[in-house]
């Protein structure tokens, strides 16, 4: 875990909140290569989850909502993680994070009965700060979409089974964050709720259950480290029937990374009641009204980056030295190619690079120019953020040093990053290369 925070922070991708003012405990921020793996991340999600289906919609629902959605969803009452707290270093733990409930893990003190500690965020909406201004900062995405449910039915119209999906912020007042991007009290959720016939239930279940695990497989996690685990009946939330957790082998543990729930109707019927308003759904050819039933599959956005650099991340010898590099999916590594003439102090090769940059750019995303340092640098710096490859314009590409094979015009060196071996290609040939891999 040193290894990759170390990375995560020299190379870009993920820093430590308001760090110049010495952090704030549960909070990360991403850079600028960081950001483009999230992102990417994501769009392989929506592509997934959402764009390739015929049968799902997208909300992008407001984080303050009426304090009565908590209410009626049972976060208010029962959203909570037992708390204990240690009488000597008054220092505060999760009671089952502990493997001795009763001694403190820093200084063996005594510790405190647990106590029930709500881990939504409140605050105030409005001028005055009193209990009738309380709001909470949404402790996940879910409630957004179950109180958008009949906007969506009703403008929409779409036919059963339908789904929602979103991708967004929620916030959680965690006791003891911790393992980096694991545990945070700000993180992002990419969230399905799939409406249902209640007798159909099952077969959209195990449907949602193959589509996470191929997501997991084009994220390029492997198989052996994705475990799935049947959650008993003690141990689900409130509103599941049946929850599946997609577990990862993580450095500190085997923790979870996803969820797939089946929520019943457990959270529309509560809406309805909370409301007053009828979330039934009206089928068209029966004229029957019910309350459909929910799948969910919820998978946390940083949870996923933490395991997609987990998996990706490699050291090796190359060239007689150890390098560091990320062996990312070239559908989600944050640069695809990098474009570098081999000398900077040579205009005609400048110009060339520039060219080809040009041109590669206008057929892929997310392509990078470096021509900083010598090429072996840059090819080291292109591997620790996981670029799958290396264009290296040289005096061959211009055939100033080749004119016994005239055929070397207009040719790069592309460069692999994985095996760190090297082929001329024409321009033209390099260019399709790199748009397969992303594909």
């Amino acid at each position: 875990m040193e290894k990759i925070v170390s990375l995560g922070k020299r190379r870009g991708f993920i820093f430590p909140g308001s760090e110049i003012y010495g952090g704030l405990a549960g909070t990360f921020d991403y850079g600028p290569m960081g950001v483009l793996l999230k992102e990417n991340i994501q769009q392989l999600w929506l592509a997934l989850f959402r764009d390739s289906r015929d049968d799902m919609y997208g909300v992008d629902a407001a984080i303050l909502m009426n304090p009565k959605v908590w209410e009626s969803s049972g976060h208010v009452a029962g959203f909570s993680d037992p708390l204990v707290g240690c009488e000597k270093c008054k220092r505060r733990f999760r009671a089952d994070h502990l493997d001795d409930p009763r001694r403190c893990p820093t200084c063996g003190g005594t510790l405190s009965e647990p106590r029930a500690f709500n881990m939504m965020f409140k605050t105030h909406a409005g001028a005055m700060e009193d209990e009738s201004a309380i709001v909470y900062l949404r402790p996940e995405t879910a409630g957004g979409i179950f109180v958008n449910y009949k906007n969506v039915v009703d403008s929409i119209h779409p036919k059963l089974p339908f789904g929602i999906a979103q991708i967004g912020k929620a916030f959680r007042n965690e006791i003891a964050p911790r393992d980096f991007i694991f545990r945070l009290r700000e993180l992002s959720q990419m969230e399905v709720e799939y409406f249902v016939r209640p007798p159909e239930w099952e077969a959209a279940f195990d449907a949602w259950r193959a589509t996470m695990h191929a997501y997991a497989d084009a994220l390029g996690l492997p198989r052996d480290a994705v475990h799935e685990f049947e959650v008993p009946a003690e141990d689900r939330a409130h509103y599941s029937k049946r929850t599946i957790d997609f577990e990862f082998d993580y450095p500190f543990g085997r923790k979870e990374l996803w969820g797939l729930a089946y929520r019943t109707d457990f959270d529309l019927s509560a809406h309805q009641r909370g409301s007053g308003v009828s979330l039934e759904y009206l089928e068209d050819e029966t004229k029957e009204k019910f309350i459909p039933h929910v799948i969910e599959p919820s998978l946390g956005v940083d949870r996923t980056v933490l395991a997609v650099l987990v998996s990706a991340y490699r050291e090796d010898e190359l060239g007689g030295e150890t390098r560091a590099y990320l062996a990312l999916s070239p559908r989600i590594a944050p640069v695809k190619a990098m474009v570098s003439p081999l000398l900077k102090n040579k205009p005609e090769l400048v110009a060339k690079a520039r060219a080809v940059y040009a041109a590669l750019k206008r057929e892929v995303p997310q392509v990078a120019w470096d021509d900083n340092g010598n090429i072996g640098k840059r090819y080291r710096r292109q591997d620790e953020i996981g670029t799958p490859f290396c264009l290296t314009i040289d005096f061959d590409t211009l055939g100033q040093e080749n004119q016994t094979a005239p055929w070397l015009t207009d040719t790069v060196t592309l460069r692999d990053r994985d095996s760190g071996a090297q082929e001329r290609l024409p321009i033209t040939d390099a260019v399709a290369r790199v748009k397969e891999a992303i594909r």
